[in-house]
C-alpha cells in the first residue's frame, strides 16, 4: 500500500431504527443512532489524516451534516454484504483499503502499516502483500486491502457468509486460497453491544463517540 490507496469507508446513514439495533436496550433507536453517527465521524476524521489518493464513503442511505468535506461519497450495490463489499473493491483500482464504521477507536498509526508500500517496519526485508486483513473479535473483520482488487477473482469475497463467527476466518481463507500474500492488522472490537461501547470509548476517550457516550449513558441507565 502506498500514499496512492484508496480508502473506503462503508457504513449506513445513521437512522433510528437502522443502526446499532443491538444497542437497544439499554439505549433508544435515537440515542443508538447518535452513537453510530459519532462512530462514523471519528471514522471518517481518522481517515482524513491519511495519505490517500481517494477517501470514499460507501453509503446505504443519504450523507447528512455529519459529513465532513474532503469525502467522496458513493452508493452501496444492492444485495447482501458481501456483494455490496465485493461492488466496493470493484469500483477501485490500485491499492484499496476498506474499514467499517464499527470501530471508532481505529488510528492513523493502527492502519499506517497497510498504507506503507515498504512493509511491516518491524520486518526488515519483507516482500510485498496482495492483501491486509483486520481480524474483529466476534470473528468478523473490520479491516480488508487489496493491493490490485482490478486483478481479485470474483469469488474473493462473495458468497462469504456475513455475520456469523465464522465470517473472518473464511473471508482470510478465501484471500489464501486466491494465492494473495496476506499479512495482518491488529485484532479489534466492533461496538455492538452497551458493553462493546464502554469498552471502545475507554480505547479513545477523546473522540466523539466517547464523548457522546458519556452525555448518554446516565439516561439509559435510569
Amino acid at each position: 500500500m502506498s500514499p496512492a490507496t484508496t480508502l473506503l469507508v462503508i457504513a449506513k446513514e445513521p437512522l433510528p431504527g437502522r443502526v446499532k439495533t443491538r444497542l437497544t436496550p439499554p439505549f433508544t433507536p435515537t440515542e443508538a443512532a447518535l452513537l453510530a453517527e459519532a462512530a462514523l465521524a471519528d471514522t471518517l476524521r481518522t481517515v482524513l489524516t491519511l495519505p490517500a489518493r481517494r477517501r470514499v464513503l460507501v453509503l446505504e442511505g443519504r450523507p447528512g451534516p455529519w459529513l465532513p468535506p474532503g469525502i467522496e461519497v458513493v452508493p452501496q450495490s444492492a444485495g447482501g454484504l458481501d456483494e455490496r463489499l465485493a461492488a466496493a473493491f470493484e469500483r477501485c483500482t490500485g491499492p484499496t483499503l476498506l474499514v467499517g464504521m464499527d470501530t471508532p477507536q481505529i488510528t492513523p498509526a493502527l492502519l499506517a502499516p497497510a498504507l506503507d508500500p515498504a512493509g511491516p517496519p518491524d520486518v526488515p526485508d519483507a516482500p510485498g502483500c496482495d492483501a491486509w486483513f483486520g481480524p474483529a473479535d466476534d470473528g468478523g473483520f473490520w479491516a480488508l486491502g487489496l493491493a490490485a482488487p482490478e486483478s481479485a477473482p470474483p469469488d474473493l469475497i462473495r458468497g462469504v457468509p456475513m455475520s456469523v463467527p465464522e465470517t473472518g476466518a473464511v473471508q482470510r481463507r478465501r484471500l489464501v486460497d486466491a494465492g494473495l500474500t496476506v499479512r495482518d492488522l491488529p485484532p479489534l472490537r466492533d461496538v455492538d453491544s452497551a458493553a462493546d461501547a464502554e469498552y471502545v470509548a475507554a480505547l479513545a476517550p477523546h473522540g466523539q463517540f466517547a464523548a457522546t457516550l458519556r452525555r448518554l449513558t446516565p439516561v439509559a441507565a435510569r
